[in-house]
């Protein structure tokens, strides 16, 4: 066992914090496994309780650990870091890392979706909208629900077309000639309701990500509006931007 040096001009908190990120990354200590206690901590390290707790807080809100009451502080599943699918789709992402990734098609059809939807691809309240729906899945595991818009007039017979082996930005591509040239995202971490819970697995009130995607040609004109839910226990999306 690592021992802190008391003579250090570290402090004693951020030595003890030191060692449990390392014991962590090289999985001494694995996601879900139970880690030490306060009291723990306080015998091992010669730390006092309020020392070992704040450093168990911090390591909490960096989301490194989670409490659980009553039975005290785990190490959090490790999250997949990805980028937002308008750069590259979140298949590709995750098959490239070397994972198992399946998609199950909940639903392709014209739709009469709310008049929200209707309002940010600018379309009239008598237009035909087609809504595909699927449910992402990770080593066998639900990890995100897909839902996408798209005006009928533009991808004509869209729903006879294949969106789960194919990528639908793709299709929308090769097949109607709607490329992607502008993206607005909107990114907002939202409580799982009981569709989503249902749906991901997860229980009611699991913290989620929840993306935003109005998808525009290079004339500026939206043909597709996405909206991906993505498990907050196990995706990370990462954004670069070059100025």
């Amino acid at each position: 066992m690592t021992e802190l040096q008391r003579n250090s001009s570290v402090p004693l908190y951020a030595q003890l914090e030191a060692i449990l990120r390392a014991q962590i990354a090289t999985e001494e200590f694995l996601p879900d496994q139970r880690i030490p206690s306060e009291n723990e901590l306080n015998r091992m390290y010669g730390v006092s309780r309020m020392t070992a707790r704040g450093v168990l807080t911090t390591l909490v809100n960096d989301g490194l650990l989670f409490r659980v009451p009553g039975k005290g502080t785990f190490v959090a599943p490790l999250k997949i870091n990805t980028v937002s699918p308008a750069y590259r789709g979140i298949r590709e992402q995750l098959e490239a890392m070397g994972y198992e990734t399946s998609t199950q098609l909940l639903g392709a059809a014209v739709e009469d979706v709310p008049e929200w939807i209707r309002e940010r691809l600018g379309l009239a309240s008598s237009e035909a909208v087609y809504a595909i729906r699927r449910l992402r899945s990770l080593q066998g595991n639900p990890i995100s629900l897909h839902h996408s818009y798209v005006p009928a007039r533009l991808a004509p017979g869209l729903e006879n077309l294949d969106v789960v082996n194919e990528q639908l930005c793709v299709v929308l591509e090769s097949q109607f000639g709607l490329r992607m040239r502008k993206v607005a995202e909107n990114l907002e971490a939202i409580a799982a309701g009981k569709q989503e819970s249902k749906q991901l697995n997860i229980r009611l009130g699991a913290a989620l990500l929840r993306l935003e995607d109005l998808i525009a040609d290079g004339d500026g004109k939206p043909f597709e509006f996405s909206r991906i839910v993505f498990r907050g226990d196990k995706i990370r999306l990462s954004f670069t931007y070059d100025f």
